[in-house]
């Protein structure tokens, strides 16, 4: 696979030497069996400017500070989405008491114990992600090319993955308790509340990462 890419990058090279535009040295490589995907990230290495040499694009790489400034962003994300829907699964659960719980003592420690968490949780973590998705944002302003970046590009497909799997699992609790009659309103405002966070996530970074590879 390695050698290849290194063939198509060399071809590429070539035929841009001789003069050929890139939808000719496109139409060519798609002949030759090629995919459009394979054949557009070849091309797209290079800029589309006047000049007796094919001009390569700058190419994103990754520092180790810019690694961990999106691992942190990420990492608070997910532990700030975690907390929120633990917060409001307790309000909900004080709102609507389970009539079959006997030790309300006991019981009511407890959701107390995991409030006071969920809220310090929340007031340590947001701020942190707040703050880093601000400096990321800015930075990928000033150098657009970082929006390139393989660590934010994984790291938003891999929270895309979570999402999506976290909302089929949604789905399938809410339908699975609609055909056994065990729907309750308690049930439904969780399900609610997980579906709000994992489709709100899901749906800001795939929008984000169409419109960056839009821009690319």
């Amino acid at each position: 696979m390695a050698s290849g890419s290194l063939e198509l990058e060399r071809f590429v090279r070539e035929a841009l030497l001789r003069g050929q535009s890139k939808e000719a040295t496109a139409q060519a490589l798609s002949a030759a069996g090629w995919s459009a995907e394979q054949t557009r990230g070849a091309l797209d290495a290079y800029a589309d400017v006047g000049f007796v040499l094919p001009v390569p694009k700058p190419r994103a790489s990754l520092s180790a500070r810019e690694a961990f400034a999106y691992l942190v962003m990420f990492s608070t994300l997910y532990f700030v989405a975690y907390n929120f829907g633990r917060l409001l699964f307790d309000l909900i659960n004080i709102a609507w008491p389970d009539a079959a719980d006997n030790g309300y003592e006991f019981w009511r420690k407890s959701v107390d114990d995991s409030l006071r968490w969920s809220v310090s949780a929340l007031v340590i973590a947001f701020p942190v992600f707040a703050f880093v998705s601000h400096r990321v944002a800015q930075d990928v302003a000033r150098h657009p090319i970082k929006r390139l970046s393989p660590v934010r590009r994984w790291l938003t497909y891999l929270t895309l993955f979570i999402a999506a799997t976290v909302l089929i699992g949604d789905m399938t609790a809410l339908v699975y308790n609609l055909l056994g009659g065990e729907l309750s309103l308690r049930f439904v405002l969780k399900v609610l509340v997980v579906g709000g966070i994992a489709g709100s996530v899901f749906g800001y970074y795939l929008w984000d990462l169409r419109r960056e590879e839009s821009q690319a």
